[in-house]
């Protein structure tokens, strides 16, 4: 089969962009570049995620982007909403608006939703219940923003107990994942990311 291009787009916040890499070839965009070159395409890849970015920071970063004409977002966003207090349907809309636009030009996405932050080393147990609940509110929104406009929402449950359960999986700032921690969401990522590839692929064909 011949080789496709897929000119792959990532957005979203620091997680998205990398901070707590040892190197830049650890973080997100580039280990699913390569499992997607692997998979028998050939990956043009922007990374125009921003560190400390929230969600209503995304239908700027689709603007910024439009001139890419993307096959295939990721978008991973969230974390930052839950730390500055965001209501989480106003960080929904914001997530919508992204997609709509992105869905209209059309862009197939995969949506990585907020993680579960009360595994950060730093929250005192006696938050960490109220900050999962936080966290599973915008999660759920988010989901169901993404079902509406098509988008694909990443299976990340596992990563998240995982992060609870592995404090190597944390860069030294105890926040953003380390190498380890990023090869880790990869893999729960990859499945969803090359499914979306193949699918263009063979639409195309």
């Amino acid at each position: 089969m011949a080789r496709s291009v897929v000119r792959l787009l990532v957005l979203g916040d620091s997680i998205a962009f990398g901070t707590g890499a040892l190197r830049a070839e650890h973080a997100l965009g580039p280990r699913l570049a390569a499992a997607l070159t692997g998979d028998g395409h050939d990956v043009d890849l922007h990374v125009l995620a921003v560190p400390g970015a929230v969600s209503a920071d995304l239908p700027r970063q689709v603007r910024a982007a439009a001139p890419l004409a993307a096959d295939l977002a990721l978008i991973v966003v969230g974390a930052n909403d839950i730390v500055r207090l965001v209501p989480p349907e106003q960080a929904a809309a914001s997530l919508d608006a992204a997609l709509r636009t992105l869905r209209a030009g059309g862009t197939d996405v995969v949506l990585v939703p907020a993680p579960d932050m009360s595994s950060v080393p730093f929250v005192p147990p006696a938050f960490r219940p109220l900050v999962q609940g936080a966290c599973a509110q915008l999660q759920q929104r988010q989901a169901a923003v993404a079902r509406a406009t098509g988008a694909t929402v990443a299976a990340v449950a596992d990563v998240n107990r995982a992060f609870g359960a592995d404090a190597a999986l944390f860069a030294a700032d105890r926040f953003h994942p380390s190498s380890a921690g990023y090869a880790r969401i990869a893999a729960a990522l990859t499945p969803a990311v090359l499914a979306a590839a193949r699918a263009r692929r063979e639409t195309a064909a």
